[in-house]
């Protein structure tokens, strides 16, 4: 099916933003800004046909102009912390922006690319963003950046990266979009039942830096190899936990062998929706929402606190300063290009 376009206002330089929707024939609706390539909307039937938005998000452009929650938002260059916001490569050392305690957090919350104006080009059922990224934020590198949103009639939003840089650079990025599978102005996702596919994790320490261990879930909360309530545990009194107010952590895809699989599924219970994670990257990030600040979003809801989740794809947290952590340099030899989709099932 065709891609249809409208106006979503204008950027912070009166730019015009254009919103990009996309519908296959069994009634879900994508739709996606050239502002941040970021997933504004997504519409789901569920079990008994009625329609929802199920992700978290703001009815204009200038919602997103402060996003602090990066609703939606394309997170890149790197996604999640580096410790002490710096990094070496070949013995270079480059520094970031401190702007989560004294680690980097998504890159540039300024300048990263959820805020940055795409070029975007309209394909069967799917967007073409693309942008170019010359040595910003403090990566090196001339960066050649696509993402491509593609809703398909087996009811799938497949997001597929590709970056070329003309420098050895860190490249891993991410999307942060929100879900929550009753609606996005429902009650908290304490019910949702979730099961990430992965038997071990990677701990963190204050600031929700990992210590570097790849820890069995075995016994402990971590443990979603079997569908468990989000809300079962996320109050718990642990440590791991009260470092960052719930689950924010890094989950080590089983096997990983860079090939598509399946690693996480959400369902739940009330509504009939499930979700299904595919990704050829060897950890997801699993977000409660723990930190949303209350603010209005779509429709004049009220977000706050695990309102919804997150289920982030990607390289570990500070992979770029842990040898035994996958590797996340790129460059003339080495092209970054991934995919992560999120099935829906009713």
């Amino acid at each position: 099916m065709s891609v249809t376009k409208k106006n979503f206002g204008k950027n912070e330089n009166g730019q015009e933003v254009t919103l990009y929707t996309m519908k296959n024939k069994n009634g879900m609706v994508a739709e996606v800004t050239d502002y941040g390539a970021i997933l504004v909307n997504l519409f789901v039937p569920d079990k008994a046909g009625n329609v929802d938005d199920i992700v978290l998000g703001f009815d204009k452009v200038d919602g997103y102009f402060g996003n602090g929650s990066f609703f939606g938002a394309t997170i890149g260059p790197n996604a999640n912390r580096i410790a002490d916001a710096c990094f070496s490569i070949d013995g270079v050392r480059y520094q970031l922006a401190v702007n989560d305690n004294q680690n980097n957090l998504h890159s540039d919350e300024k300048i990263g690319y959820h805020k940055r104006m795409w070029a975007a080009e309209c394909g069967d059922n799917k967007v073409v963003f693309t942008l170019t990224d010359e040595e910003t934020m403090g990566f090196p590198g001339t960066k050649q950046v696509a993402v491509t949103y593609e809703l398909t009639d087996d009811n799938e939003v497949k997001i597929s990266y590709e970056a070329d840089s003309d420098k050895k650079t860190l490249i891993n990025m991410t999307n942060h979009t929100y879900f929550n599978l009753v609606s996005h102005d429902a009650a908290p996702i304490h019910d949702h039942q979730m099961c990430i596919l992965a038997s071990h994790y990677t701990p963190v320490v204050a600031g929700a830096i990992p210590t570097g261990e790849i820890a069995p879930v075995e016994g402990t909360v971590f443990d979603f190899r079997k569908p468990m309530a989000v809300g079962d545990h996320v109050e718990d009194d642990i440590e791991q936990l009260k470092l960052v107010e719930g689950y924010d952590h890094n989950w080590v895809i089983d096997d990983f062998d860079g090939k598509m699989k399946k690693v996480a599924v959400v369902t739940e219970p009330t509504k009939g929706r499930t979700m299904e994670v595919y990704t050829d990257l060897p950890g997801i990030q699993f977000y409660a929402g723990n930190c949303i600040k209350p603010e209005t979003g779509k429709g004049g809801a009220s977000y706050g606190k695990r309102s919804g989740l997150c289920l982030e794809t990607q390289a570990f947290p500070d992979s770029v300063n842990r040898e035994n952590f996958p590797d996340v340099i790129y460059g003339p030899d080495r092209r970054y290009e991934t995919t992560t989709i999120y099935k829906f099932i009713w």
